[in-house]
């Protein structure tokens, strides 16, 4: 490789951040594994937001006030999911209204979307909670259950169930302030190992400071093998690491194959 010349940087090219907040005990537990933290960072790749950081943290009023203060302090977007359902374990609308020191009120539009949805005499006060959104705050659609999320500021609140999350990201994230969508390229070969080249990754790395390059070694039946990434939200410069990444597969010796490995896993 030669020089360690930086390749094209930008700082307007910089996406706007996000944090995610996956509220719950069952998690921390383990009795729940979470699969809404792949959706919303796919969703926001595409809307040119970064993912930057993803907690998990507990069914603690404190705790969730606490964490959403900082974190919407620190972030562009906050995204949460967990805690909006009727039971009493459910208490992140209230706490996120503690956090801006707004009240609870009751969504009159929300309340009536519930009650219709129920049958008469089954509308009770336990589900009538879900229609109690923080003072000021806009509902996020639910297509699934009716049961609205909502944002605020710049917090968004959602509900845990994967497929009413899925909903709630695929109505909310189009209408967020759009940036550069992220961009990837990749390359993969068997019978390599990440130690033939990692010195030459690192010079690559200097000469993209803004990309994020990295290698994943892969297993598929008996064949090993590494895949090479680049992704970065300057398409000029993913392409030309890009290139970079298949030449450097190439100058070793090993067959260059564009994509990810088929069926993969990590090893």
């Amino acid at each position: 490789m030669k020089g360690t010349t930086n390749e094209v940087t930008n700082a307007s090219m910089s996406p706007r951040t996000a944090c995610f907040l996956i509220i719950g005990n069952e998690i921390l537990s383990g009795r729940t594994q979470d699969s809404n933290l792949h959706v919303l960072a796919q969703a926001l790749n595409q809307q040119g937001i970064r993912l930057l950081e993803a907690r998990v943290i507990p069914d603690i009023r404190s705790h969730i006030i606490n964490t959403v203060n900082e974190c919407r302090s620190r972030f562009d977007f906050v995204f949460t999911s967990g805690g909006i359902g009727p039971t009493h374990d459910d208490i992140t609308a209230s706490a996120v209204a503690e956090a801006f020191n707004v009240p609870l009120i009751c969504h009159e539009e929300s309340f009536k979307a519930l009650e219709a949805l129920f049958p008469p005499g089954e509308f009770n006060q336990a589900r009538q909670r879900m229609a109690w959104l923080p003072q000021a705050a806009t509902p996020i659609k639910n297509s699934v259950s009716t049961a609205p999320g909502f944002s605020l500021g710049n917090v968004h609140v959602m509900a845990g169930v994967p497929h009413i999350f899925q909903a709630m990201v695929k109505w909310l994230v189009p209408q967020l302030e759009a940036g550069i969508p992220l961009s990837s390229q990749s390359w993969y070969s068997y019978d390599v190992y990440e130690g033939d080249l990692a010195a030459q990754l690192t010079q690559l790395q200097e000469r993209f400071p803004t990309l994020d390059l990295g290698s994943y070694p892969f297993g598929r039946g008996q064949k090993r093998g590494v895949a090479l990434l680049a992704k970065g939200y300057d398409s000029t410069a993913v392409s030309k690491a890009g290139a970079a990444l298949k030449a450097l597969l190439e100058t070793l010796g090993y067959l260059a194959i564009e994509g990810d490995p088929p069926r993969s896993t990590s090893i």
